[in-house]
């Protein structure tokens, strides 16, 4: 079947399934983890929606908003090789009222780690993925576990207000040699790139280790040797993002962020103990 572009509201309820439905939520300049998630919907539902839209709500000011990679013709090559059924594409004057007012807030578990760092950014987040539920009516949605944080928070969201759609988290996909895939990882320059990788060592690092207090030593020394600016580094609750204490047993989340360059990166993986 043709892939369906849909550039707003009208054209999106024309392209609709009457049978189920799995939404990927993106904001384009789609990569091979991309793929996954999209292979995943493909599992779960008779349609598969893409969406593709850069969402100005969860940027600050001063962040990337203006210069993030935007590939539209290529990130349709991709959706359609993976047998994507609709992509939803909707400019900002289509998702946002000029005169909007009401939004989703993140509560104080969206001010706390990667939320401490981007202030607003979660309420901005959840705002567009409560629309894009609204607007796609899925019955599952499939995000990746890279933004771990916002995963949690979309499950915090969906509990919270009894919003009928099933979510699934999908493992980060790397490069052979580690690094996560992003798509800023573009800005990189080949020597940032090299730099990069301590990320994903300090958290292979911290995940060979058994008990918190060695996990966050290991991979803060790693970090240490690095030579990137750590925005944080933390072994928290994957619910509810919440440090864990060095009694813990269960399953972690040990996440990172840091800034190589000028590009800002953020990694985690799943620890139990």
């Amino acid at each position: 079947m043709e892939l369906i572009v849909a550039h707003d509201r009208a054209d999106l309820e024309k392209a609709r399934s009457s049978g189920s439905v799995a939404l990927v939520p993106t904001m384009g300049a789609l990569h091979e983890g991309h793929r996954s998630l999209m292979r995943q919907a493909r599992a779960l539902a008779e349609q598969v929606v893409v969406s593709v839209f850069v969402n100005p709500l969860q940027f600050g000011p001063g962040e990337d908003f203006s210069r993030y990679p935007r590939t539209f013709d290529t990130d349709l090559d991709v959706c359609a090789e993976e047998g994507v059924d609709v992509v939803f594409a909707p400019s900002a004057d289509d998702m946002y009222r000029p005169d909007r007012q009401v939004g989703v807030s993140a509560g104080e578990m969206g001010a706390i780690v990667e939320g401490a760092v981007r202030p607003g950014h979660f309420d901005g987040v959840l705002t567009v993925v409560l629309k894009l539920f609204n607007l796609v009516r899925p019955d599952v949605a499939v995000f990746g576990q890279k933004d771990a944080q916002q995963l949690a928070l979309i499950r915090r969201m969906v509990a919270d207000l009894d919003l009928p759609v099933e979510i699934v988290g999908a493992p980060t996909v790397r490069e052979p040699d580690g690094l996560a895939l992003s798509s800023r990882n573009r800005y990189l320059t080949t020597d940032d790139r090299r730099t990069a990788l301590a990320l994903s060592r300090a958290l292979l690092a911290g995940a060979a280790e058994s008990a918190p207090a060695s996990v966050r030593a290991a991979a803060t020394a790693e970090l240490a040797a690095s030579g990137l600016a750590v925005d944080y580094l933390v072994l928290v609750d994957p619910a509810t993002f919440a440090e864990v204490p060095d009694s813990f047993s269960g399953q972690a989340v040990l996440a990172v962020a840091a800034r190589v360059g000028t590009t800002r990166l953020i990694d985690n993986v799943l620890v139990t103990f």
